[in-house]
């Protein structure tokens, strides 16, 4: 059921605004008589729509608005006046308000403005989940504690032009925070303005030959060596005034990283078998899961470059460290999987998301995660996926997920409690009430409560 907000400090006409309300548009309601009374409900109550009276005496409608700005709440809120100062409606709008009324309008009215309002509400969700699963918004999909802090991290950096280092283990995402950090910071041309249609190019140095790595580098010219038949172009060139992302560049040999070394301080490339330099404007970004500093150690990887290419450090968190995300990664891919094999979409059940969440992912994270999906939508015959649809590996493990030993105690306790909440959102179809109880909580309020400190979203079944 939609639950409605009535803010006046009039109590006969909030009481009959609740009476009609409940009647006519068969909504559930509750009254606040007055602003302070108002934001305790709003904190409190998973109010899906707000009725509020700009005059009244302790905080007014005008302030009700702006905490409620400042609270980053998305909560329609209908306006209404009994005074015709529409001048004063308008600066609520302003204010975030969805719309406003007369307090003379009929209740069939007001019905119909409740309704636009929670539908426009519903387009926005979904139009914003859609842009996640298609990646216009983020790849990156979690809402834990990490996720948000490597978001934040990725905002800081990417207008910056120097190079960025990104650490983290294999298939934890490294290069979805390169393509993060191309989207979100462009590129500059000579006048320091920025296009954000510019060349992202990806090369991973462990997939190359030695034999041809400088020449997918810096490029060649013709007859520089045995089937260079035309003269071409390296990455630094290809990627212009964009990204180049070097993921793996602890694989590469010595002598490669002398001449990488090179490019990045001269900002300039010479093509193998050529003479002639050219002036590279890419913004460079490099990704690893090795510890370059026991390898520059070990004497495997230059000091002078690894200074240079770790201006800016964005570390990735394994799978591990996210478990309560897990659930989300598992709708994403299960959504794109489906589609790409043309088949009905499925679910999974939540004996079956417990196992899964009880795995470690140590092998390789989300790239491991996303191939089981696969495999899982191909054993599975119906349209929930089974705990017999589990590949074994998976299914039979002796060993229970645990975070890595760089989280603190109060990383490790958040990040369980959020799990534990997920999970059990997930058992209940994401009912609050009947979660709440499971957990052995007092009521939905406190359920609330919990989600919002960890960034839980309410999400419709």
């Amino acid at each position: 059921m939609t639950l409605v907000l009535i803010v006046d400090d009039v109590p006969a006409m909030a009481e009959q605004y609740a009476y009609d309300l409940t009647r006519l548009g068969e909504f559930d309601t509750l009254v606040a008589t007055g602003g302070a009374a108002g934001l305790h409900l709003i904190e409190t109550e998973s109010v899906d729509c707000i009725i509020l009276d700009l005059e009244m005496p302790d905080i007014d409608g005008f302030e009700v608005l702006r905490r409620l700005k400042q609270a980053g709440s998305d909560i329609p809120v209908i306006v209404y006046t009994g005074t015709g100062n529409y001048d004063r409606c308008i600066q609520a709008v302003r204010l975030g308000a969805y719309s406003f009324i007369d307090k003379a309008e009929s209740m069939e009215r007001v019905v119909q403005e409740i309704e636009n309002a929670l539908e426009r509400r519903r387009l926005v969700s979904e139009v914003r989940s859609l842009r996640r699963s298609l990646g216009a918004d983020s790849p990156l999909i979690g809402d834990s504690k990490v996720m948000r802090q490597l978001r934040e991290s990725i905002e800081r950096v990417a207008p910056i032009p120097s190079p960025v280092l990104v650490v983290g283990e294999s298939g934890s995402g490294k290069e979805l925070v390169a393509r993060e950090l191309h989207r979100l910071g462009g590129a500059a041309d000579t006048r320091g303005r920025r296009s954000h249609d510019a060349p992202f190019i990806a090369i991973n140095c462990a997939a190359l030959p030695e034999s041809l790595v400088e020449s997918e580098l810096f490029g060649h010219e013709r007859g520089a060596f045995t089937g260079a038949s035309t003269t071409r172009k390296g990455a630094f060139e290809a990627a212009a005034r964009g990204t180049l992302f070097l993921d793996e560049i602890g694989e590469l040999a010595p002598p490669v990283q002398a001449k990488l070394l090179r490019v990045l301080e001269q900002r300039e490339v010479t093509r193998v078998g050529g003479n002639r330099t050219v002036g590279i404007h890419a913004r460079f970004v490099a990704a690893t899961n090795r510890d370059l500093d026991s390898e520059v150690s070990a004497g495997r990887f230059r000091q002078d470059l690894f200074f240079r290419i770790n201006v800016h450090i964005v570390h990735v968190p394994p799978l591990r460290d996210r478990l309560s995300d897990l659930p989300a990664l598992v709708h994403h891919f299960l959504i794109s999987t489906c589609e790409r094999f043309g088949v009905r979409e499925k679910s999974v059940s939540s004996d079956a998301l417990d196992i899964l969440m009880a795995y470690g992912w140590e092998r390789n994270n989300v790239r491991e995660l996303r191939n089981i999906v696969e495999r899982m939508v191909i054993a599975s015959e119906g349209d929930e996926i089974q705990v017999t649809d589990i590949p074994d590996e998976i299914r039979n493990a002796d060993h229970a997920a645990g975070l890595s030993p760089a989280a603190t105690f109060q990383e490790q306790k958040a990040e369980a409690e959020r799990r534990i909440v997920v999970a059990a959102l997930e058992r209940n179809g994401w009912h609050v009430t009947r979660t709440a109880a499971d957990l052995g909580l007092a009521d939905h309020s406190s359920l609330l409560k919990i989600m919002r400190r960890h960034g839980i979203e309410r999400r419709e079944t």
